[in-house]
């Protein structure tokens, strides 16, 4: 019986798949390269790859799928959160490119420097559709890693059928979200690999930093971002080249700040849906409404309390986790996710909401509601109440309590309400629940010492 596979980039020999202040790097020498390190990795079962350069992060997966090894992609390289990971997988090594390194794993570095920029006709390796390429982690509802395995030829069509709704074959991608994210791992990694778009190697972060990738990429460009990064820029008030596509993931974008950034960059923006589990399944164009389009290939079962999504690039039939009105045949709206509503004297309000309202007060820099975890000591605090933490240079507990009053429900009125330094966001800008309950409890202990 014959197998299927799939050659590891859909490019042509010559294609400029990478790039950075220096130049191009082919599609040539990367099938080279890879090929040469996928020989050369010393003996592991699996791969964890935490390079920061996005080139050589897609080199270390190359090499990884040719020399048949999954790459695992936890949730975040916490020494907790490895642990976990190496206790299940004990036969690991750690590709990195000396920015970061997972503790406690074998190390092998993974540097380009030695190879030519082109290496003239190379064929492209062929892997089987059905190896497994990564595993991917979700925290899970107990903290314990959730696996997810992904296979080759459903990454190839995730690449290819988000560039076939975007219309990003072509482009040179920036990113400013990690290649090991979800998100960044099928915005630009794939998008690359089977999308027909390059990559700028690094990933900015700073609004500045963000400008000068910008402008020294090839159009035309892509910025896949997050709507805390692209807040950032906007608010700068910095000049930035115009983009000719701009993506945004990973927590709610207001229509007001999309519309915002589509003036600033002179390009139309649009959203990605999707989460760990099934990878992405959806788009919209924010300012045009809040109705959301399945991907291409992807179908829908909904009904009063679930909907699931299957088909295209999803292994299997994958339950989402927000609160979803279908519209019929690929069209949806988004409500809530499930784990996000709270219920106070009554009444039902949404985390993410509540959070926003914060953040959106004058005066407040960064901001999010949060249910404390309850404490065996602290038989109290069993009863669900609401806190927040907020970031301001200038305004107090009370002035932002005063606001907050006339902004909110009073039984959705945080208490204790606490101002701390910086709220603990991840690569992607979303919260990590575990540092924030960390957080909540120091400055708690604080304010209950003044």
């Amino acid at each position: 019986m014959s197998v299927e596979t799939r050659p590891l980039t859909s490019h042509t020999n010559g294609y400029a798949l990478a790039w950075d202040e220096s130049g191009a790097v082919t599609v040539n020498a990367f099938y080279l390269s890879a090929v040469r390190m996928a020989q050369s990795l010393p003996p592991s079962q699996y791969v964890v790859n935490t390079c920061q350069d996005r080139y050589l992060f897609m080199l270390g997966f190359a090499a990884a799928l040719i020399s048949g090894r999954p790459t695992l992609m936890p949730s975040s390289f916490t020494t907790g959160t490895l642990q976990q990971i190496q206790d299940r997988y004990p036969d690991i090594i750690c590709l990195h490119d000396g920015t970061q390194r997972a503790e406690g794993l074998r190390e092998w570095l993974i540097s380009d420097t030695q190879e030519p920029l082109d290496a003239g006709e190379v064929t492209a390796p062929e892997i089987d559709v059905n190896q497994v390429a990564a595993i991917v982690f979700t925290s899970g509802s107990t903290g314990e890693p959730t696996a997810h395995a992904k296979t080759w030829g459903r990454l190839c069509v995730n690449g290819a059928s988000e560039a076939a709704r975007l219309g990003s074959a072509g482009h040179t991608i920036v990113a400013t979200v990690p290649a090991q994210h979800m998100y960044g791992f099928e915005s630009s990694v794939l998008l690359a690999m089977h999308g027909g778009s390059s990559v700028w190697r690094g990933r900015p972060f700073y609004p500045a930093d963000i400008a000068a990738a910008l402008a020294a990429s090839p159009r035309p460009r892509m910025l896949v971002t997050t709507p805390y990064h692209l807040s950032n820029v906007v608010s700068s008030g910095i000049e930035v080249p115009d983009c000719d596509l701009l993506l945004c993931a990973t927590a709610p974008l207001s229509t007001e700040l999309a519309t915002t950034a589509e003036a600033l960059f002179a390009s139309p923006l649009f959203e990605i849906y999707g989460c760990t589990e099934s990878g992405q399944v959806a788009s919209r164009r924010t300012v045009s409404g809040p109705v959301w389009q399945l991907l291409p290939g992807l179908s829908m079962a909904a009904d009063e309390t679930i909907a699931r999504v299957s088909g295209g690039h999803v292994e299997g039939r994958v339950a989402l986790t927000d609160q979803i009105s279908h519209l019929g045949g690929d069209l949806f709206k988004l409500g809530d996710r499930h784990s996000d509503m709270v219920n106070i004297a009554g009444k039902r309000a949404s985390l993410a909401a509540l959070s926003a309202t914060l953040r959106g007060l004058p005066g407040v820099v960064d901001a999010c509601y949060l249910l404390p975890q309850a404490s065996p000591a602290s038989p109290i605090e069993n009863v669900q109440r609401l806190a927040a933490l907020f970031v301001s240079p200038a305004l107090s507990e009370s002035d932002i309590a005063a606001a907050l009053r006339q902004a909110v429900d009073p039984a959705f009125l945080p208490r204790p309400l606490l101002k701390v330094d910086a709220l603990p966001r991840n690569a992607t800008g979303k919260v990590l629940a575990n540092e924030l309950q960390a957080l909540y409890q120091r400055a708690r202990a604080s304010a209950l010492h003044r």
